[in-house]
């Protein structure tokens, strides 16, 4: 069962979007990327809110979630929020993709 987490980065100005590009520019977006278990880690912008930047990172499994906050990656992240002072909001999703009942809505 997968899990998808939004957070939400918040902070003065274009602090975080300044984040988000320097975890793109450092390659330490890529590293998770590439973790095992990761199945998407991507950032987006708001249309409404310009100082706030939206991560949706999925994993495959919460013991590949556990591994990766035990990894030496997350010293690097929280070392860049801090740099730009951010605050986040979290949401976190489990995926029931067995059900099928939204599929008329959707278009393939």
């Amino acid at each position: 069962m997968s899990i998808t987490i939004n957070i939400y980065y918040s902070g003065k100005e274009d602090n975080a979007l300044n984040f988000a590009k320097e975890m793109e520019s450092s390659g330490t977006a890529k590293a998770i990327r590439e973790e095992k278990g990761n199945l998407s880690y991507e950032y987006f912008t708001s249309l409404s809110d310009k100082s706030t930047i939206l991560l949706v990172d999925s994993w495959e499994s919460q013991e590949a979630l556990d591994i990766h906050h035990s990894s030496p990656m997350m010293e690097k992240i929280t070392n860049l929020r801090e740099k730009y002072d951010l605050h986040m909001k979290v949401k976190r999703y489990i995926d029931s993709s067995d059900n099928n009942s939204d599929d008329k809505f959707i278009r393939k």
